[in-house]
């Protein structure tokens, strides 16, 4: 086996096995159990095969702090990323230290048993800040760790009963104790981990053999597949893509292999977190890529990164890693030469070309012929089946406005519009309708305000995920809530916000039911535009007010608008 030293000294596995294993399932039957999201899932199976060595289980108090505040453990152990199970309040004030909880996957299968050590309510603020360098939640790792996870804490030891199961690509999956054999097995002493979570393309190719070349090394592609940044192409894409490229490697010289990882987006600390789980897994090599980990642009439009900023870190730490710290080469391509050069291979004059993963994403979803130069056609045709053009794609129209805006009114046209265009099945999720058969037990609470637009957005991505067009028309006033659901529709199709801003003084003057003047008289609580806040939306796909259009007008300027998008023809 790969004789590289896990991160710590000792590669961790924290599974039960024998008598051991049924004291486990035996307690399970009798505590208290806590059902695992699926990011806890993915942290929780690197935790107990060893991914995350040297952690036991998630960290105490005093290691997270230590993490948030210097990337080390108390002990002094480098450590970028604060490993901690998230709960909710509830559950936590009927948690003490010393209890064993019992961890279980969605359909209630016995994954662990944690022993609680501490329990805690972190500053999530301090937290985004340290770890991420914001608190801008246009960041997807800080608007999940302040406005998805549970608001509590726990430390503690973790004992695995059952390694959670995946029924997709089983060939590829390997924990680090097999992987490091299989590397025995094969004979490579030298293995170079490419980390991606986008299909590879010629480039990539090139610079994967440029670095296997300079370093005698074999290669495995170990792509992340737990969660990634919204909007990346799904892994099953991915992998298949991956497939498509093995033939153009010398034969049996690289590798493909899945790693179950709930990426942060975290930049920096997360191009360092990455090297760490790979020096675990018995790599001897690691890529870090231009703006490794990086989450795309922040809401002044910049990166929130630089571009050398991760591998400048990483190198920095190159004496404490067991693992050989590799800087990704940038490519682009000179077509006087017919080549890929780096940056200081280019000469005066030659700029070269160079696609981004944003722009190939656009070209895609837009039909548009891929160069050749850039990506090999099989790969194309594979990234051809699961984007089709922005036409074929399933469609969220999500109208919000205050109450009398008009929303529900011009969706209902939009919606009759699209149907006489025909070429998709079309799904009106009103506000009032959704209330009454889907959320008719819900108050109008903020929580429960967030939970019913949660609602809405989840039967919204079902229908665009199969290719459907899914138009939504409720109040939704808070912006964090509406950009968790374009996050989530955008998994797996378009999102157009469509804000109907009409005055509200011409939606109280609509009001035929009073509401507004009930309001104002304080007879009715929490209602929006009154005494309820409403988050206008700063950067909607389509803004209409009512009141300057006829409806007609309306439904005809969001017609045009999805032309101007080409998500219809």
């Amino acid at each position: 086996m790969t004789t590289i030293n896990a991160h710590g000294g000792t590669l961790i596995n924290l599974y039960a096995e024998g008598d051991a294993l049924l004291q486990e399932k035996e307690k399970a039957q009798s505590n208290r159990s806590w059902d695992l999201t699926q990011r806890q899932m993915f942290d929780v199976e690197l935790l107990l095969n060893g991914a995350f060595s040297p952690l036991t289980g998630y960290l105490n108090q005093a290691d997270y702090d230590s993490v948030v505040d210097n990337i080390r453990l108390a002990d002094g152990t480098l450590w970028p990323m604060p490993i901690n199970l998230d709960i909710s309040q509830a559950f936590a004030d009927d948690t003490s230290i010393g209890d064993e909880i019992t961890l279980r996957d969605p359909e209630g299968v016995v994954i662990a048993n944690l022993l609680v050590t501490d329990i805690w309510t972190p500053d999530k603020e301090r937290e985004a800040e340290n770890v991420f360098g914001t608190t801008d939640t246009t960041h997807p790792g800080v608007r999940i760790l302040l406005n998805e996870n549970h608001p509590v804490y726990v430390g503690g030891t973790l004992t695995g009963v059952t390694p959670p199961l995946h029924y997709d690509f089983s060939q590829y999956r390997n924990s680090p104790a097999e992987m490091r054999q299989g590397f025995a097995d094969k004979g490579w002493k030298n293995v170079i981990a490419f980390q991606t979570r986008n299909p590879i393309h010629k480039a990539h190719v090139i610079m994967m053999k440029r670095l296997m070349a300079r370093n005698q090394a074999n290669l495995v592609i170990h792509t992340a597949v737990g969660r990634t940044k919204p909007g990346d192409i799904d892994h099953f894409c991915r992998v298949r893509c991956y497939e498509k490229i093995l033939p153009h490697f010398p034969a049996d010289s690289v590798d493909i292999r899945l790693l179950p990882l709930a990426m942060r987006m975290g930049g920096p600390r997360e191009a360092l977190w990455h090297a760490l789980i790979r020096q675990n897994f018995g790599f001897t090599h690691f890529i870090v890529g231009r703006d490794h980990a990086g989450p795309g642009r922040n809401n002044l439009g910049g990166l929130f990164y630089g571009a050398t900023e991760a591998q400048e870190l990483v190198s920095s730490l190159q004496d404490e890693l067991n693992i050989q710290i590799l800087k990704a080469p940038f490519l682009r391509y000179v077509e006087g030469r017919g080549e890929f050069c780096e940056e200081h291979e280019l000469l005066s004059g030659e700029a070269g070309l160079y696609i981004s993963g944003a722009e190939l994403k656009h070209m895609l979803c837009h039909g548009e012929d891929i160069p050749e130069w850039f990506a090999f056609p099989e790969v194309v045709q594979e990234l051809n089946r699961t984007l089709p053009p922005r036409s074929k794609q399933g469609i969220t129209l999500f109208f919000t406005g205050l109450s009398g805006s008009g929303k529900s009114t011009l969706a209902n046209g939009v919606m009759v519009k699209l149907r006489e265009l025909g070429g998709r099945h079309v799904s009106l999720l009103d506000g009032d309708v959704v209330r009454k058969n889907l959320s008719s037990e819900l108050t109008f609470s903020k929580e429960h305000r967030d939970l019913n637009i949660q609602r809405i957005g989840y039967v919204a991505s079902e229908i665009s995920k199969n290719g459907g067009i899914a138009i939504c028309a409720p109040i939704a006033p808070y912006a964090t809530t509406r950009r968790a659901v374009r996050s989530l529709i955008e998994e797996v199709g378009v999102f157009v916000e469509i804000h109907v801003a009409t005055p509200i003084e011409v939606c109280e003057a609509r009001d035929r039911k009073g509401l507004y003047a009930m309001a104002r008289d304080g007879k009715i609580k929490g209602f929006t535009g009154i005494d309820d806040p409403y988050d206008e939306p700063e950067n909607p796909e389509l803004r209409i007010d009512t009141s300057q259009h006829t409806m007609t007008d309306a439904v005809d300027l969001v017609i045009e608008r999805l032309r101007e998008m080409k998500l219809i023809g």
